[in-house]
């Protein structure tokens, strides 16, 4: 089951079953099966004490990926920083729709397995968020 969180933060028009739909989809072309996931939606200041409790890291970042996945089933929790996704939507000049998938398909492609520390790593994640965007974002109109 996916679910979505906010925690001091909206966004407007959000549309849970879009996301629902990309990420079964997402889950199951990548070959698992889908278990229990939790989007939580937070400030830049929520996931920078994250951040630092969790990684010792002491910078803002848009994604913090909680792993539970066992076997086969894609379980965890995504913490997103809204504000990060609006200002990574100026600073790549895309929608703060795009970003907010990509940030999201980013999230799962994690739990699926995915890694981002080396550039080769790097460069399968991007197509992978490339490939869900086209997929889904594309039959999206201008949210």
């Amino acid at each position: 089951m996916i679910e979505f969180e906010f925690l001091d933060i909206e966004i407007p028009d959000f549309k849970p079953e879009f996301f629902v739909s990309s990420l079964s989809d997402l889950i199951e072309t990548e070959g698992f099966n889908e278990g229990d996931i939790t989007v939580v939606f937070v400030t830049d200041e929520y996931l920078l004490e994250m951040n630092k409790t969790h990684l010792n890291h002491d910078y803002y970042t848009d994604i913090i990926t909680f792993d539970y996945t066992e076997s086969n089933f894609i379980s965890g929790d995504l913490f997103i920083s809204y504000d990060r996704v609006l200002d990574n939507s100026n600073k790549f000049n895309v929608t703060e729709f795009n970003e907010l998938c990509r940030v999201v398909f980013h999230g799962v492609l994690h739990l699926c397995g995915y890694k981002d520390k080396s550039k080769k790593e790097e460069q399968l994640m991007r197509t992978k968020e490339t490939y869900y965007l086209d997929k889904h974002v594309s039959r999206e109109t201008n949210l």
